[in-house]
């Protein structure tokens, strides 16, 4: 029988940069013992997102932040929302190229993930944050 369940989390930021919490979605997913199903990730702000990306090396992340700083730098002089502050605008500008949903499988009673893959926020403000992201699963 098809059931779901509705969870939310809190993730503390330090600023900008990668935040794992697979772990977090995995236990959510063991303790609702479903062995098949969909995990639906929503982050509910606009200036972080979250991806999957490689959790063995930490050069990757360094690399995406360095990539974006350069594509979206802070302070640039096109952008008129500066409301609180200089990466206010690029740090909206990187959520939309990025996005703030995920969905992902689940099969065998776990996340359907690759092998070096991790679900991470990335945190697009240069300021700590309180980040809020919900978190459906629906399965059997």
């Amino acid at each position: 029988m098809l059931r779901q369940s509705l969870h939310e989390l809190n993730i503390a930021t330090r600023g900008r940069g990668f935040y794992e919490f697979t772990a977090s979605v995995h236990e959510m997913v063991r303790e609702a013992k479903f062995k098949t199903g969909l995990a639906t990730l929503h982050l509910q702000h606009t200036s972080a997102s979250l991806l999957i990306q490689e959790n063995a090396d930490p050069e990757v992340r360094r690399d995406l932040e360095r990539f974006f700083s350069r594509l979206v730098p802070d302070g640039d002089p096109l952008f008129q929302h500066t409301c609180e502050g200089e990466d206010d605008m690029p740090a909206h500008v990187r959520t939309a190229l990025t996005g703030v949903n995920l969905g992902i499988p689940i099969a065998n009673g776990a996340l359907a993930l690759g092998t070096w893959q991790g679900i991470y926020l990335w945190e697009h403000r240069v300021e700590s944050h309180r980040r809020r992201v919900t978190v459906h699963l629906l399965g059997e």
